[in-house]
């Protein structure tokens, strides 16, 4: 077949060139003890996670922190938070891993504290003069005695995106009487932005660093990459960060967003890479980075920074032939051009699981949660094209990441009580968004036990819906044809196949559907189909490799996929 050439395959030189990496959030995997996952939990676990054929796992935040955004506001990045064990537990899960042959990713967070660590309390306590408070965004307030924020901001949670310091609960009252100094956070209220324009914080970052490399530790997926960096004008800027982020877009004359990817942030990460190499070739850095195009994003993994970058736009696009041939082709181009692998995402601890948001009328990124009253997806077309969505991630050229639960085809939980979320955004939006808790329940394992096997003593610290005994690890481990051995032979066929480094060509550039030739010396060639609304003639001499519905009279089923040989 003849077609256009979108991507010339590689020969890789490191590991998370065309890796699976199975994102761990902590709370939610498994736990020893109690209603919150711990990290005893997760190593006892990890043997799923091997048999399921990924190469890595990235585990979400378990530092010291008073929780108030589910560990994404860290006191102390050295120290496990007892909520999840020891450092020693740590050290133990990461030895775990590598004897059965996952790398460990862990995650960084340096956009922000929490308002608990130890600089930013001194920064409060010593009042306006204090030399902490230029390791953070300190300002004095506009208007008249500074009763309006330094400028116009909003936060990411909603809100303004500055508190006033006399505001605080925790003001000591004379202390700061004539404190008009308002603090930025992007994020809520207790996680105030720090200034990386200030050596102290650079210098502290570097060591966080080498403390966890030193102990074993693969990589860092680093939290908000886009953020670091603000103009040092503090300029107002009228448009929101939806529009930076897969929504709307931003308008042609809109400058460009102060306080998100400013070139900056690049001589940062150019200083990270440094630090990394002093422990060897093969340690990595992977960047969440909300930014407006791919280009932007291929700025982030040029050879002297990072080595992967999640690719958001692929988790936004609609589940429909051509956005999703628009995004693969210019994410690959863009990665080609700096040498770099895509990396492909579809699901995370950010967003609605894919399960449910595929099932609804508008899919891609979709809402911020889902409740009783919102719009209820279609759950069989939603696990359809979830199936679907996945298995041509899998086949595309590069890495992906898969969120825990997506092997089971979890889906969101819509009806969660109000009272126990415990998401900022929910709060920060009076309840007008739900928020992420329905995608962070934690996992069924053991249909017929309490809690389905999360906790040995039946408690959850978010409740689980009843029917996903159906989904438990152990119900859909003795079932053959289960989600769960569909991405268990999904992923040793990426492997066996090379999938991860092969040469890709579009036969299909016009079609309502997708049709790729993945190419890679030494084996058949492999087509990998999608069909969206209507089902697509495969051929007579088409032999199924593995497909996410069964073919009937050579047509492949509306919204599934397949990959053949011929």
């Amino acid at each position: 077949m003849t077609g256009e050439l979108i991507h010339a395959g590689t020969t890789p030189t490191q590991w998370w060139q065309n890796a699976v990496i199975y994102q761990i959030y902590p709370r939610s995997f498994a736990t020893t003890k109690g209603g919150i996952g711990n990290l005893a939990g997760i190593t006892e676990r990890l043997d799923h996670i091997a048999k399921l054929g990924a190469d890595a796992v990235w585990l979400s935040p378990f530092y010291l922190s008073p929780q108030k955004d589910a560990g994404y506001d860290v006191a102390d990045y050295r120290q496990v938070d007892p909520l999840f064990g020891t450092n020693e537990e740590a050290f133990a899960l990461f030895d775990r891993a590598h004897e059965l042959g996952l790398k460990v990713i862990v995650d960084l967070v340096p956009n922000h504290t929490s308002d608990a660590h130890k600089w930013f309390q001194a920064a409060l306590a010593g009042g306006p003069d204090a030399p902490e408070r230029d390791l953070y965004y300190f300002r004095p307030g506009r208007g008249e005695d500074g009763i309006e924020p330094p400028n116009n901001w909003t936060s990411v949670f909603h809100g303004p995106a500055w508190s006033r310091v006399k505001d605080r609960a925790d003001a000591p009252g004379s202390t700061w009487e004539n404190d008009d100094s308002w603090y930025l956070h992007m994020f809520d209220s207790s996680q105030p932005d720090l200034n990386w324009e200030n050596p102290q914080v650079r210098a502290e970052f570097a060591d966080i660093l080498r403390f966890w490399l030193e102990r074993g530790v693969d990589g860092f997926r680093v939290d908000v990459a886009h953020g670091l960096v603000k103009d040092p004008a503090l300029p107002d800027w009228e448009w929101n960060w939806n529009m930076v982020t897969g929504g709307t877009g931003l308008p042609e004359d809109a400058p460009r967003a102060p306080m998100w990817d400013q070139d900056g942030v690049h001589e940062i990460y150019r200083q990270w890479r440094g630090v990394l190499d002093e422990f060897g070739p093969d340690r990595m850095l992977v960047a969440e980075a909300w930014v407006e195009t791919e280009q932007d994003l291929a700025k982030y993994v040029r050879s002297d920074e990072m080595s992967q970058s999640f690719n958001f736009a692929f988790l936004a696009t609609p589940f429909a032939a051509q956005p999703l041939r628009t995004v693969i082709t210019s994410s690959l181009q863009a990665m080609d051009a700096v040498g770099a692998p895509t990396t492909w995402v579809l699901s995370n601890h950010d967003v609605v699981r894919a399960t449910s948001r595929m099932g609804l009328k508008k899919t891609g990124k979709g809402p911020d949660g889902i409740r009783p009253g919102d719009e209820q997806p279609d759950v069989t077309l939603g696990h359809s094209r979830a199936l679907a969505a996945h298995l041509l991630q899998a086949g595309l050229p590069g890495s992906c990441y898969i969120y825990q639960g997506e092997e089971l085809s979890l889906p969101e939980h819509m009806t969660l009580p109000d009272e126990v979320r415990e998401d900022p955004t929910f709060f920060r939006t009076q309840g007008a968004e739900a928020g992420r808790d329905g995608q962070r329940v934690p996992i069924p394992w053991e249909a017929d036990k309490p809690a389905f096997g999360f906790s040995p003593d039946g408690q959850s610290w978010l409740p689980q819906p009843a029917e996903w005994a159906q989904f438990a690890v152990d119900t859909q481990a003795a079932d053959a044809g289960s989600s769960l051995h569909f991405f268990t032979r999904m992923f040793q066929l990426r492997r066996e196949l090379h999938m991860g480094n092969a040469a890709l060509v579009d036969v299909a550039a016009k079609a309502d559907y997708l049709h790729y030739i993945s190419s890679y010396a030494g084996r058949a060639d492999i087509e990998i189909i999608v069909a969206f609304d209507e089902p697509v003639e495969l051929g007579a001499d088409a032999q199924i490799v593995i497909a996410t519905a069964e073919i009937h009279e050579g047509a492949l089923p509306a919204n599934s996929a397949a990959w053949i040989r011929r």
